[in-house]
């Protein structure tokens, strides 16, 4: 059976789209799924490749019992042929992605989609950037993530 791929992205690819990943992975455990997924993250930008999450998102997922053990890397063209679906955080990744797609010269096969799309609690229509804010927010930003996350889960499995 052929494995179902996932790769969330964010701007940096240190605070949501980690998260995301995370909290996925997490969910696939929990479900007994994870032999049937391919999952990973990436940011928009290049500014973070190669570091860890940050670490206010990594203390604030590790209260929630989620290891975000990945580290940062830029979206590539490859990526619309590896995965299935590219997941963006925000409106502006969305757009980003989309554009960046309709310049490579293979344009893959990738559903590109917004992962507020699949939430059923938060009505914020986009995931806040939790960067520049107090710790607060990344538990917020965390809140968010497992509603819209375990509602992409479920509408792909």
């Amino acid at each position: 059976m052929k494995k179902i791929s996932v790769l969330f992205v964010c701007l940096g690819n240190i605070c949501r789209s980690p998260a995301a990943e995370a909290i996925f992975i997490s969910l696939l455990e929990k479900k007994g799924l994870t032999d049937g997924f391919i999952v990973d993250s990436a940011g928009t930008g290049s500014w973070h490749i190669g570091k860890r999450a940050d670490s206010r998102m990594r203390i604030a997922a590790e209260r929630r019992d989620i290891n975000i053990l990945s580290k940062a890397r830029q979206i590539t063209s490859e990526d619309f042929e590896e995965f299935n679906y590219i997941i963006a955080m925000d409106d502006s990744n969305f757009r980003n992605i989309q554009d960046f797609k309709n310049r490579t010269a293979s344009a893959g096969f990738a559903s590109i989609k917004k992962i507020q799309d699949f939430r059923s609690v938060f009505n914020e229509q986009e995931v806040p950037d939790p960067y520049f804010g107090g710790n607060e927010g990344f538990d917020y930003v965390l809140d968010i993530l497992e509603d819209s996350v375990n509602g992409f889960l479920e509408s792909i499995s």
